[in-house]
């Protein structure tokens, strides 16, 4: 990912604009969910900037949660490529000033298309500009449509800016394709969408200590339920109080020792502190196998030298893949 002369530090987070904009009132904003943050998202993001920059205004977006799909279809499981809080760190990265998160509720997901812009954007939020994907919608029923937002800007005297479709070698970058790529354990697919290595942020947790009977301990992290990832064996590399580190980790629910419960289980090379209850981000760098049932230990244990060969040749011809440093994760401040 590159991260352009900005201090994320200095990134502000207003949540429901409705209430207070404070230093983002006057901004050009871009609006959408922004789950992941990839290369398409960052197209529209890019060009808030842009328009911003040349107005002499901040540049922000504006984001929900939770996401609308999860509202409006609370039964089915929606497999987020980012969590809300890495959502903002990633954000805080590209240069923004600051996010505008609104909590999509019944109130919200009722307001009309004329109400949101009447009320959200020119009353709150006092835009200067909006910027949108080609084929963004918001309001009651979906019905605020990119052409619909140009008509309001000229009505309302703020510039609104449609962004094309984001192609790549012939696939247009989204969300879907994305997440269809993790599906099939092809992370550097899923990479080379988004920008940077996908990665996950989650707590220590114990475990039943069996890889460190191994020979293999591990730092075992709970993943959303809802997560996509396929099952199997990937080389890693993890950011642990701020500092990087490489490995191999194991997603699913471990053959051999099926306990029930999908588990991300991580052996980091030449590692041995105790960071039990430490959060901690991995990078999913490359796919190495599915996971496979053995017919003895000595088996497994073959197997898990010769995955830790394949992920180590793997890293080193990855130098860049590196998930973002773990002190930005809480660099933003309030606006209000």
């Amino acid at each position: 990912m590159t991260v352009q002369d900005h201090d994320p530090q200095q990134f502000i987070l207003v949540r429901d604009a409705v209430a207070d904009p404070g230093a983002l009132r006057g901004t050009v904003i871009a609006l959408g969910n922004f789950d992941g943050v990839h290369r398409g998202h960052r197209a529209v993001i890019g060009t808030a900037i842009t328009r911003a920059r040349a107005l002499g205004a901040p540049a922000a977006v504006m984001t929900f949660e939770p996401h609308p799909r999860a509202y409006f279809k609370p039964d089915e499981p929606l497999f987020r490529l980012t969590d809300d809080a890495n959502k903002l760190r990633l954000l805080a990265m590209t240069g923004l000033d600051g996010t505008v998160v609104m909590t999509f509720d019944a109130d919200l997901a009722a307001m009309t298309a004329t109400d949101f812009v009447r009320r959200v954007l020119v009353g709150a939020l006092q835009v200067r500009g909006v910027v949108v994907g080609f084929n963004f919608h918001f309001g009651h029923n979906r019905a605020g449509t990119p052409e619909f937002l140009r008509a309001q800007g000229k009505a309302h005297g703020f510039s609104v800016d449609i962004v094309p479709a984001h192609v790549d070698n012939g696939q247009v970058v989204s969300s879907g394709p994305i997440r269809a790529a993790l599906a099939e354990g092809d992370v550097s697919a899923a990479a080379a969408l988004l920008g940077y290595p996908w990665f996950v942020t989650g707590d220590v947790v114990q475990g039943d200590r069996r890889g460190r009977d191994l020979g293999f301990p591990t730092a075992n992290l709970r993943l959303d339920p809802a997560c996509g990832l396929r099952h199997g064996i990937y080389a890693v590399r993890a950011t642990v109080g701020g500092k990087r580190h490489d490995g191999v980790a194991s997603f699913g629910r471990r053959p051999m020792f099926d306990t029930g419960a999908v588990l991300l289980e991580v052996f980091l090379f030449d590692f041995s502190a105790d960071i039990y209850g430490q959060a901690i981000d991995v990078a999913f760098v490359a796919w190495i196998r599915p996971e496979m049932h053995f017919d003895t230990i000595e088996d497994l244990v073959r197997r898990m030298q010769e995955d830790t060969r394949i992920a180590l040749a793997m890293l080193a011809r990855a130098p860049a893949a590196v998930p973002p440093v773990e002190g930005q994760r809480d660099n933003r401040r309030d606006g209000h």
